[in-house]
């Protein structure tokens, strides 16, 4: 498989996020062209502000694999991690991160993210930078995917 074909598998965890009540936000890691764990973002409905989609699969692939090194993977986002995914993701070991969306200064102003930071010039003064790659294929998906969860959680 492909890096779109794992990242639209992380666009459908994200409308599945949405289905179970939480963000749409959707996560697969992959090693070895092996699918380790998958993840919803269900902080809100969990009350566990930790459970972000990266976080939560994460922690399922390191109890699957029962080991908190997770070098060679790859993990496939839908949208561009926040610091704190991104930082469990680093403290883990994960290799890549293959993202669809990148952050709009909208989904700043919304607190979707924490602020404006740019995981990508944290990660170069880290000690072990992960490769950070960026795919639009799934862009426009994903931000729909967004303005319908938005919709529904006004109404």
């Amino acid at each position: 498989m492909t890096d779109q074909d794992f990242l639209q598998l992380a666009v459908q965890q994200a409308k599945k996020s949405v289905e179970q009540g939480g963000f749409p936000a959707g996560v697969i890691l992959v090693k070895d062209n092996e699918i380790i764990a998958k993840g919803v973002s269900l902080g809100f409905k969990l009350n566990d502000p930790t459970s972000h989609a990266e976080t939560a699969t994460i922690r399922q692939a390191c109890q699957r694999l029962k080991t908190i090194d997770l070098s060679g993977s790859t993990l496939y986002a839908s949208l561009q991690p926040c610091m704190m995914c991104f930082s469990v993701a680093n403290w883990a070991g994960v290799s890549r991160i293959v993202y669809g969306c990148r952050k709009t200064d909208e989904m700043i102003a919304k607190k979707y993210y924490e602020g404006n930071n740019k995981i990508e010039e944290i990660n170069k003064n880290n000690t072990r930078q992960i490769e950070l790659v960026y795919l639009p294929d799934f862009e426009q998906e994903s931000l729909e995917l967004i303005d319908n969860w938005k919709k529904s959680i006004v109404e």
